[in-house]
């Protein structure tokens, strides 16, 4: 089930390696980690929707895990992850799932392809900032965090805000959104009311009593039937 890949970016064409794994038959879901994580903070939900008639598709984002990991600074951004998300994707509609960084490119890519996107599922996921002030402390501190971690300290630049583009068009994804957050996990606890206020689609916010930042490890049960229920609604897959 594991497979290596090449993904060509837009940035001069470069070649760089990301690793991805692919588990199940079925229709498609995407699980996309956050900032100093692996694809493996998903095992319990890869495990367990690939044996329930999906086609699971894992991936460790550029500086992190499994994929290429280099020391510049040029390497990281937003941007380049969501075209890496994009590359993966390719065309083919999918439920993508992620969390908190996941769950942030996901919204970009629905944004820039919501033909692609059969809905999200937004793990302690959070739009971005408008305000500047904001945006400056959010990167302040994730380079702090992201250096303690075991990433190049430069893979912090996937983290940084540099606009409001995702928060400020959030009325423009009409798919089905769940959203899942920990009750105790205070600032996406904040964001995840946010969205529910501006998202237009049909939208479940899901909290998890007791539950932190990590809710789909720390409650996995939890977060797997809340998956499923809301899977099972979505419409048939064209």
């Amino acid at each position: 089930p594991t497979v290596p890949t090449d993904v060509r970016t837009d940035q001069g064409g470069l070649m760089h390696h990301l690793h991805i794994e692919r588990h199940g038959e079925g229709p498609l879901l995407v699980f996309t980690h956050g900032g100093g994580d692996t694809m493996a903070t998903w095992a319990h939900q890869i495990g367990h929707f690939a044996g329930a008639g999906w086609s699971t598709l894992g991936w460790d984002l550029r500086g992190h895990g499994r994929s290429a990991a280099p020391h510049d600074p040029a390497y990281y951004s937003r941007d380049l992850a969501i075209e890496d998300l994009e590359a993966l994707v390719d065309g083919r509609p999918a439920v993508l799932v992620g969390h908190s960084l996941g769950g942030y490119l996901s919204l970009c890519v629905a944004l820039r392809h919501p033909e692609w996107v059969r809905a999200l599922v937004l793990v302690a996921t959070g739009p971005g900032f408008r305000d500047d002030v904001a945006r400056q402390r959010w990167n302040r501190a994730t380079a702090k965090g992201m250096a303690k971690l075991p990433v190049p300290d430069e893979a912090a630049g996937l983290l940084f805000h540099t606009d409001s583009w995702v928060i400020d068009n959030l009325a423009a994804i009409a798919v089905p959104v769940l959203q899942i957050v920990g009750a105790r996990d205070e600032m996406f606890l904040r964001s995840t009311n946010y969205m529910a206020t501006k998202l237009t689609g049909p939208t479940i916010t899901h909290v998890v009593p007791g539950a932190g930042h990590h809710v789909h490890r720390g409650a996995a049960d939890i977060t797997n039937r809340a998956i499923e229920a809301f899977l099972q609604g979505l419409p048939p897959s064209n």
